[in-house]
């Protein structure tokens, strides 16, 4: 397992985020918060990152520069791992991942909408248990798929290691009666641990979105 190094992890922790301020960028890899803020600051310089408000909220973002300089130092991890070879083992690792993807999605979708007569997309009010409970279950089948491959990548790279948890993590709040913590934004939800992981992959690979195989075929 190798651990990156934290200039990397904070480029990094920002394109996960997508917009987040200073002390979210360095809960995301439990960073110490000062030494997050002077790499940010360093990184504004380069220009890979830029600070930016809105209303009430205020964060930083990746620019393309950081978004190539991200792409370029992910692929110089993977090159030079100390095991050697690993990046067929994390293509193989995402195109499993492809695998549940769809399922996710489709669990996501069922969450969100229940088709009525009349309305094959009408939203979900959440007054029927059974078919929450089913929307539930699916996710949980495939936090279960989810474990064995979380594992391989952190065997890899340590910064994979926190997906499987979250996501089991996201899980049990959603079945205690937190709706929000299947689909929510600015929660650290089923739905978010999900579209981060699949965005690592992508980014940790080189793959554009749009640009994806269908998962084994």
């Amino acid at each position: 397992m190798t651990a990156s190094e934290p200039g990397l992890l904070v480029l990094h922790a920002v394109r996960l985020l997508g917009f987040a301020p200073t002390a979210a960028v360095a809960r995301r890899y439990d960073l110490d918060e000062g030494d997050t803020g002077e790499l940010l600051e360093d990184h504004h310089a380069t220009g890979w990152v830029t600070w930016s408000s809105f209303a009430d909220s205020a964060g930083w973002s990746l620019t393309e520069r950081g978004r190539a300089e991200d792409e370029r130092r992910l692929a110089a991890e993977l090159e030079a791992h100390p095991r050697g070879g690993v990046r067929p083992l994390v293509h193989r690792t995402y195109l499993d991942f492809l695998d549940l993807n769809a399922r996710v999605l489709q669990a996501v979708t069922d969450w969100q909408t229940r088709p009525v007569a009349g309305d094959p997309f009408a939203v979900n009010d959440h007054q029927d248990l059974r078919w929450d409970t089913r929307v539930l279950r699916r996710l949980e089948d495939v936090g279960g798929e989810l474990a064995p491959l979380a594992a391989t990548l952190a065997g890899v790279l340590d910064r994979f290691g926190d997906y499987s948890g979250r996501y089991e993590r996201a899980l049990a709040q959603a079945r205690a009666g937190d709706r929000l913590w299947v689909d929510g934004l600015g929660t650290d939800s089923c739905h978010t641990v999900w579209f981060q992981l699949h965005e690592d992959l992508l980014a940790t690979l080189g793959i554009a979105r749009g640009h994806e195989p269908r998962s084994h075929d």
